[in-house]
C-alpha cells in the first residue's frame, strides 16, 4: 500500500530516458475505456459506494477466488479493518515482517496492539518462519505475512505456526495481484486477506482505494458495516465505524483494468525473466524465487554494494530508480518507543543498506530492458 519515493506528478514530469513507472502510457492504451467507464459513474451520479463498487467487488472476488470482497478506500484501511474485525485490541500482540512497508505496522497500532517484528530471510527478503515462534507470546492474537514486491511468502509454513497456536493469518496482498502460492492465488490462505489499489500497484487506480476479501461471511458483513460509519441502516449507527468507503470512479477504472491485469502481469514476468536471464554483473544479487512462488514483480529489487555510486551510474544513463525500503519499520523514528535498536533485525538492516528498484512496468518495450542489463553490467564497484 505504499506510496513510492517520489510524487505522481514528478514521475510524470520525469525527463529520464526510461522511467520508473509510466501511468500516462498505461493510460493512453486503455483511454476509451476508462473514458466511458468514468462518464457513466458521473452520468449516474454513484460517486460513494453504490453498483460500481457492488459491481467491481464481486468481479474482484471471483477473480482472487473468494466469496466475498470489500472496496475500501485505500490498502491500508483494509489492512485496519482486517485486524478489527478479527476482534485485535488494545494490549494484544501481532507479528509482522519488519521487511515491510509501514501501513502493515501502522494497521496494528491503530488498534492499541502492539507489532511485533520478526526479521527476513536471507536470499528471499520475505518473512522468515523460523524465527516467528520466538516472538509468540499469550498475548499474540494474529500473524500478518507480506508478499513482498509481489512474490507469495511460504504460506504454508507460516500457517502451520499460526494453526498450531490458534492465531489469525491475515495476508497482505498488496503488492500481489494475483500472485499464486504453489498454483494458488494468495489472498485465499488466511482468514481475512488485503489488497491496495494505489496508482503504482499492478491494479491500480485513479488515486487511492484497496479491497479486503475473505470466505467468511460474519467478517464481510462487519467490514462493510465498519467502513460505513458503522451503518447498515442509513442513519442507524451498530458500532463506532469508519469513512472507508471505495468511490464510484475508482471501482469502476478498477473494473476496466482488471481486464487487463493478466496481460499485464505477463508482461510483468517477461521482463523479469529477462532481467534474470541477461543480468550478469557478479555485484548484483536478485531476490532468489522458490519453486512454490510464482511472482507478478510488482517491484524488480537488487541488492548491490556501494548504492548510491549504482543509482548515479543508472541516472548517468538516463535510467531511474527507487529505493524500497530506505529505513525499516523497527528504526523507524514512529516507533521509537518500541525501544528496537539497530542491530536487533541485521538481515534487514543489510538489506536496506544495498537495496536498489529498478524500472519494471508493463508498458516497457523490449529495447528498454536489454538497455538497462547491458547498462546494469557495465557497471563495477
Amino acid at each position: 500500500m505504499e506510496p513510492v519515493s517520489a510524487s505522481l506528478p514528478q514521475m510524470f514530469k520525469s525527463t529520464f530516458r526510461i522511467p520508473f513507472l509510466n501511468l500516462k502510457k498505461q493510460y493512453r492504451s486503455i483511454k476509451k475505456e476508462i473514458d466511458v467507464a468514468i462518464q457513466n459513474v458521473i452520468n449516474d451520479s454513484t460517486f460513494s459506494g453504490g453498483p460500481y463498487v457492488e459491481k467491481f467487488e464481486k468481479k474482484f472476488a471471483k477473480f482472487i477466488g473468494t466469496k466475498y470482497a470489500v472496496g475500501l478506500n485505500s490498502g491500508t484501511s483494509a489492512l485496519h479493518l482486517a485486524l478489527k474485525i478479527l476482534n485485535t485490541k488494545q494490549g494484544d500482540e501481532v507479528i509482522v515482517p519488519v521487511n515491510t512497508f509501514i501501513a502493515t505496522a501502522w494497521a496494528v497500532s491503530y488498534l492499541g496492539a502492539k507489532p511485533v517484528f520478526v526479521d527476513c530471510d536471507r536470499e528471499t527478503w520475505q518473512l522468515d518462519p523460523r524465527k516467528i515462534e520466538k516472538k509468540i507470546t499469550s498475548k499474540t492474537k494474529a500473524i500478518i505475512g507480506v508478499h513482498l514486491f509481489g512474490q507469495p511468502f511460504d504460506i504454508d509454513a507460516v500457517k502451520r505456526i499460526a494453526d498450531r497456536h490458534k492465531l489469525y493469518l491475515v495476508e497482505d496482498c498488496a503488492q500481489a495481484h494475483d500472485a499464486k502460492y504453489k498454483g494458488k492465488t494468495v489472498g485465499t490462505f488466511g482468514d481475512v486477506a488485503c489488497f491496495s489499489f494505489y496508482p503504482t500497484k499492478n491494479l491500480g487506480a485513479f488515486g487511492e482505494g484497496g479491497a479486503l476479501v475473505t470466505n467468511n461471511p460474519k467478517y464481510a458483513l462487519r467490514a462493510k458495516i465498519l467502513r460505513n460509519q458503522g451503518s447498515s441502516i442509513k442513519y442507524y449507527h451498530e458500532e463506532i465505524g469508519f469513512n472507508m468507503r471505495m468511490e464510484g470512479i475508482q471501482a469502476a477504472i478498477l473494473d476496466v483494468k482488471l481486464k487487463h491485469l493478466n496481460q499485464w502481469n505477463k508482461r510483468r514476468q517477461e521482463i523479469a525473466k529477462t532481467y534474470q536471464t541477461l543480468i550478469k554483473n557478479p555485484n548484483i544479487t536478485m531476490q532468489q524465487q522458490p519453486v512454490w512462488a510464482e511472482s507478478v514483480y510488482h517491484l524488480f529489487v537488487i541488492t548491490v554494494n556501494q548504492r548510491e555510486r549504482f543509482i548515479k551510474h543508472l541516472k548517468k544513463n538516463g535510467v531511474e530508480s527507487m529505493i524500497h525500503y530506505p529505513i525499516p519499520c523497527h528504526l523507524q523514528k514512529a516507533y521509537r518507543h518500541l525501544e528496537y535498536k539497530r542491530g536487533d533485525f541485521p538481515l534487514v538492516e543489510e538489506y536496506a543498506k544495498h537495496c536498489v528498484s529498478i524500472p519494471l512496468n508493463p508498458e516497457m518495450t523490449n529495447q528498454d530492458v536489454n538497455r538497462i542489463c547491458r547498462i546494469i553490467n557495465k557497471y563495477a564497484n
